[in-house]
């Protein structure tokens, strides 16, 4: 895995499987501005397949009846904090 420190936002931001991850976002707890600290990107060099190690396969997601939903893929995520309360928020996204 990789983590990145959003010391240079605009590369952080970059290292997604999807869209960039913005600058600020809403603190998912006071409402408040939340401001992007790091980016944990999810990038091993076997895939699953292979014996490589995820985060979707720390909990089944075979069932989501039963277990409930869980990531199904690599993933990438922001953590942003509160300059409001300093809770964190989180956003993702997978490959």
């Amino acid at each position: 895995m990789k983590v990145v420190i959003a010391n240079n936002t605009d590369e952080v931001r970059k290292i997604s499987f999807q869209g960039d991850f913005p600058h600020v976002t809403k603190c998912c707890r006071c409402g408040g501005q939340a401001r992007l600290g790091f980016v944990a990107h999810e990038m091993d060099e076997k895939s699953s397949q292979e014996g490589g190690e995820y985060v979707c396969g720390v909990w089944d997601n075979a069932d989501q009846k039963k277990e409930g939903l869980w990531l199904h893929d690599a993933c990438t995520v922001a953590v942003y904090f509160c300059k409001e309360c300093l809770e964190t928020t989180a956003l993702y996204n997978q490959a």
